[in-house]
């Protein structure tokens, strides 16, 4: 099937011939869905803490002595932001801002001036010929040219990191700003060092590190820490092949193989590559002015003091256990707290050796709690409690797509959904004797994800690998912890930036 110019063109990114084989099966059988046993509510599968027990968790994390990372995927392009204004850009200006369906871009407009960028958009507009304090509808156009196009501002192919988010009464701040000063609260260690990785794309990483040439002086005078800041970028090893309708794989003009990025599920290899004890992970968009941020920066802790309280729990039943305990009160209590922390649950019919067996295997992995919030309309995978096909149980984050929706009872459990997963982790990957986990171990490749797209104006099938929070982390201990919706301030869209939580 492949050519030795198709091998050597794998050998120039590091893919193997028998990945490229095992993508390609994937596309013809399709990936199967998951057995979900319940969706994970409160009381079942999701743990709500009292105040008492937020207090205790913020403690034991304040007295932790270890290393701390921030982990920011903040790799792709704010395009998807300005789909609207795309929208009324490709129309020429014809939409009809009074139609229901156009309400996004008639809120762009009719709230400019509420937009961190609109003083750089001024500007520009302003060399234009334009005042935007008495701008008209026939300059809607060059409004959304001056703020996208790479002649002006550019915001259509920036990454979200370097966009002017928040506006204070005497500056600006960029996202990438808001996570500088989040992990001054949380992320810093006793020797006042606060360490952030961001993966960041090959086209994007000049910019942003001349931003963070610019600012990080500022904070760190500021807050008296330093910063520590490393940059990766998604490895050209994580690509996937992509084929035609018939899963033959697809060729550009040239003959050559289509290879598309597998999505964040690749990041697994960028996050596998950090060693601190402990890594926060947050996506690039979810932030909050610092005026509205100390919610968040209290419940961080929370999840972090609680991410040690497990660990500390589990590396003590691994010790015990490869001592070789085996009395069955000590049993049952390692089986407890599998059940009520990481919704492990065994089958009945096993001896107590071969529980002793099975509880090691299922507590020597990596750990990681999840904030969960209520459910009200917003995007994203859910918590659910899945059946292994050894017959145990585990927590799982799923997106629908994962979910056989023809199956009543598989619906009913999407149905019955309370909470999602706002992507607010925090996780650890040593083990018991101090040993980094290879993280890529703990992966379900039967997880991924296949798509419709579309190269040289003809139809294709894309592959995604399992991700980063879903089938990615398929084989690590996970905890669900009920968390207040304020700590989930995601910008999606350009209007995002409008409510409520953004403004200052």
């Amino acid at each position: 099937m492949f050519t030795d110019r198709d091998i050597q063109q794998m050998d120039s990114i590091g893919i193997s011939e028998q990945t490229v084989e095992n993508q390609l099966n994937s596309f013809a059988s399709g990936f199967p869905y998951l057995n979900i046993a319940d969706p994970a509510i409160v009381g079942k599968g999701i743990l709500t803490l009292s105040k008492k027990e937020q207090g205790e968790q913020i403690k034991r994390y304040d007295n932790f002595e270890g290393t701390v990372l921030k982990f920011v995927p903040a790799s792709g392009a704010a395009t998807r932001m300005f789909k609207d204004l795309y929208r009324y850009k490709d129309s020429n200006g014809t939409l009809d801002l009074e139609d229901k369906k156009n309400k996004a871009i008639k809120e762009f407009f009719d709230r400019l001036n509420g937009f961190a960028f609109y003083g750089q958009l001024n500007r520009l507009m302003f060399e234009k010929g334009v005042d935007l304090r008495r701008f008209l509808p026939e300059h809607y156009l060059l409004v959304i040219s001056t703020l996208l196009d790479e002649d002006g501002m550019g915001y259509g192919n920036l990454p979200k990191a370097v966009l002017k988010f928040h506006k204070y009464p005497d500056h600006v701040r960029t996202a990438i700003e808001e996570h500088l000063v989040e992990a001054a609260f949380y992320a810093c260690n006793t020797e006042k060092v606060a360490r952030l990785h961001f993966t960041v794309s090959a086209e994007h990483i000049n910019r942003i590190g001349a931003l963070l040439e610019r600012v990080v002086p500022r904070y760190e005078e500021r807050f008296g820490y330093k910063y520590k800041i490393t940059f990766s970028e998604q490895k050209k090893s994580t690509d996937t092949i992509a084929v035609d309708m018939h899963n033959m794989p697809f060729r550009t003009a040239d003959g050559r193989l289509l290879f598309r990025p597998g999505g964040h599920g690749a990041l697994l290899e960028n996050l596998n590559e950090q060693t601190e004890d402990i890594v926060f992970i947050k996506n690039i968009d979810n932030v909050a002015p610092e005026t509205k941020v100390e919610e968040t920066i209290y419940w961080k802790k929370v999840l972090g003091g609680m991410l040690l309280s497990c660990r500390d729990k589990v590396y003590g039943y691994l010790h015990q256990l490869e001592k070789g305990d085996r009395n069955a009160d000590f049993l049952d209590e390692v089986c407890n707290f599998a059940q009520s922390t990481f919704c492990i649950s065994l089958p009945q019919s096993l001896s107590d050796e071969e529980r002793a067996m099975v509880l090691y295997c299922k507590l020597h992995r990596p750990i990681r709690v999840c904030g969960m919030v209520k459910n009200e309309g917003e995007p994203g995978g859910g918590p659910y409690i899945v059946r292994e096909d050894d017959g145990t149980t585990s927590a799982q984050i799923l997106e629908v797509q994962q979910i056989n929706m023809q199956d009543e009872k598989m619906k009913a459990c999407f149905n019955a959904l309370t909470h999602f997963n706002p992507v607010d982790a925090v996780c650890s990957y040593h083990d018991h004797k101090g040993v980094k986990y290879d993280l890529r171990n703990f992966v379900d490749p039967k997880t991924g994800f296949i798509s419709e797209k579309s190269a040289d104006g003809k139809p294709i099938k894309a592959q995604e690998l399992p991700g980063l929070w879903n089938g990615a982390m398929s084989k690590w201990n996970t905890v669900f912890v009920e968390v207040p919706l304020a700590t989930f301030n995601p910008v999606k869209t350009v209007n995002d930036l409008l409510r409520k939580e953004h403004l200052v």
